[in-house]
C-alpha cells in the first residue's frame, strides 16, 4: 500500500443559509401558499446514501408485481429453501475453506463489536439491561451483522492463513423501511478468512467474489433440478460470469442520478449481475457510493496502480436484476478489511477516532487480530430470488405493518406469520 494516501474528495457543498424572515402586519387577503422547492441534484443524491427501503407504502404498491403468483406452495418452499441452505453452506466451506461456528446474538455494548451498518449513525441497535441479580447489569446489544464478531473469532478458533468461519448469523435492525426486502429480522452467511499482506489486493477479492458467485449460481440449477418448475422463461437464470465494474466508472456513465437509480440502470442496461468495487470513499462528486462503517471494510486504499483510473477501496457490493420483482436486488456485502493503518485514516474521515478506545478497535491498532476478508451473504435475499418470490415474507417469518399485509393480499403474495 502506498506510504501517502491522496488527499480526500472535497467535502459536500454546504448548507444555504436560512434567509432571515422579517414580520409583516397580517393582511385580509388571502396569503399564497408557498410552492414546495424541488430538492438540488446533490441534496437527492445525500438522501438516497442511507435508510434503506422504497420509502412509502404507496410506492411499495407500484413496485410490486400486479401478475404474480408464488410457483411453489409454503411446505414446497421450506423443503427448498433448506436445500438451498445446505447447499451453499457446503459449498462456502469448499471453495473459500470455511468451518460453520457458532455466532452470537447479544454482545455488550462497550467491546465495540456490533455493527454500526453505516458511518451517519442512521441505524442503531436494540440495547437492553441483562443479567439479573448483578449490579451494574450488563449493557447488552443485540447484533446488527457479526461482521466485527468475526475477525475476533478467526483468533479464537485458531485459524491459520487460507482457512476460516462462516456462520448461520440472525440480527436484528429495527430502523430499515419494512418494505419487499427490507426487514427488522436479518439472516446472512456472515463469513471471515484469514489472508496475508500480499493478498490485500484487487485481484484477491475479485477472485473470492467469483468462488461465491460459483456457489450461488449452482445452487440455483441444483434447486431447479428438484422443483423443475422454477426454471420458468419468465425469470431467465444468473449468468455465469458476475461483471466488475467501480463505483467510480457508474458515477462516470450516470453522474446525474442518485446511488440507487444508478444501479438500477446499470443492471438494466450494462449486466445483469455486478459487483460493485469501492463503497465508502467519496467519489468524484464529492458523495461515496453508500455510507459504509469505518471500522471493518478498507474502502481508502488507494488502487490506482491496479486500476490505471482514480479509484480507492477494497470492498464491494453483489447485485443482481431481479426479473419478479423487476427491481435491483443485493445479495452480498464484502470486503478485505482494514489495517490499523486504514482504519485509523478511515475513522478521522469519518470524526469518529473516539472509537480507538473500544477494546475491538484497540485489538486491530495492537496487531492482535489476523488480516482478513470477509462478507455477508443475505439468506432471505437469496431463497427469495432462487425461489422466484416476490417478497420476503414468503420465506422469513417476522413483523410487518398491517398495510403492507393488506398491499401482498391484494397482490396476491402470502406472508408467512
Amino acid at each position: 500500500m502506498k506510504k501517502k494516501q491522496k488527499k480526500v474528495a472535497k467535502k459536500t457543498a454546504k448548507k444555504v443559509a436560512k434567509k432571515k424572515v422579517t414580520r409583516k402586519a397580517p393582511k385580509k387577503t388571502a396569503s399564497r401558499a408557498k410552492r414546495p422547492v424541488a430538492p438540488t441534484l446533490l441534496e437527492t443524491k445525500r438522501a438516497d446514501l442511507a435508510g434503506p427501503g422504497v420509502g412509502t407504502y404507496e410506492e411499495v404498491e407500484k413496485v410490486l408485481p400486479k401478475d404474480y403468483r408464488s410457483i411453489l406452495n409454503n411446505m414446497e418452499t421450506m423443503k427448498a429453501l433448506y436445500a438451498v441452505k445446505k447447499y451453499i453452506e457446503d459449498g462456502l466451506a469448499r471453495e473459500l475453506n470455511l468451518q460453520m461456528v457458532q455466532v452470537p446474538l447479544i454482545v455488550e455494548r462497550e467491546s465495540g463489536m456490533n455493527d454500526n451498518l453505516d458511518r451517519d449513525g442512521s441505524r442503531t441497535p436494540v440495547e437492553f439491561p441483562c443479567g439479573l441479580g448483578i449490579s451494574p447489569r450488563i449493557n447488552a446489544q443485540i447484533v446488527q451483522a457479526a461482521t466485527k464478531w468475526k475477525r475476533w473469532a478467526l483468533k479464537q478458533f485458531g485459524c491459520k492463513v487460507g482457512e476460516g468461519i462462516n456462520t448461520d448469523m440472525r440480527a436484528v435492525r429495527k430502523d430499515y423501511f419494512l418494505d419487499h426486502d427490507h426487514s427488522a429480522y436479518v439472516d446472512q452467511w456472515d463469513w471471515e478468512k484469514v489472508i496475508t499482506a500480499e493478498d490485500r489486493n484487487l485481484e484477491y477479492l475479485k477472485d473470492t467474489v467469483r468462488k461465491i458467485w460459483k456457489v450461488i449460481t449452482g445452487a440455483e440449477e441444483f434447486v431447479q433440478e428438484l422443483y423443475p418448475q422454477l426454471k420458468d422463461p419468465r425469470y431467465p437464470n444468473l449468468p455465469k460470469e458476475l461483471a466488475f465494474i467501480h463505483a467510480e466508472e457508474i458515477l462516470e456513465m450516470y453522474p446525474d442520478l442518485p446511488r440507487k437509480q444508478r444501479e438500477t440502470r446499470l443492471l438494466q442496461e450494462v449486466a445483469p449481475a455486478v459487483f460493485i468495487i469501492g463503497i465508502g470513499y467519496p467519489l468524484k462528486d464529492g458523495l461515496p457510493h453508500e455510507m459504509r462503517a469505518a471500522d471493518y471494510d478498507d474502502w481508502i486504499t488507494d488502487t490506482s496502480h491496479w486500476t490505471g483510473k482514480e479509484t480507492h477501496g477494497l470492498n464491494g457490493d453483489i447485485l443482481v436484476w431481479n426479473p419478479v420483482t423487476r427491481r435491483r436486488h443485493e445479495l452480498s456485502s464484502m470486503g478485505i478489511r482494514v489495517t490499523k493503518e486504514t482504519l485509523r485514516m478511515q475513522l478521522e474521515m469519518a470524526g469518529q477516532l473516539d472509537r480507538l478506545s473500544l477494546p475491538y478497535h484497540r485489538m486491530i491498532m495492537n496487531d492482535e487480530l489476523p488480516l482478513s476478508i470477509g462478507g455477508g451473504i443475505g439468506q432471505g435475499r437469496t431463497y427469495m430470488l432462487l425461489l422466484r418470490k416476490a417478497h420476503l415474507g414468503e420465506v422469513t417469518v417476522t413483523v410487518w405493518p398491517k398495510r403492507l399485509h393488506e398491499i401482498c393480499e391484494k397482490h396476491n403474495i402470502y406472508v408467512l406469520k
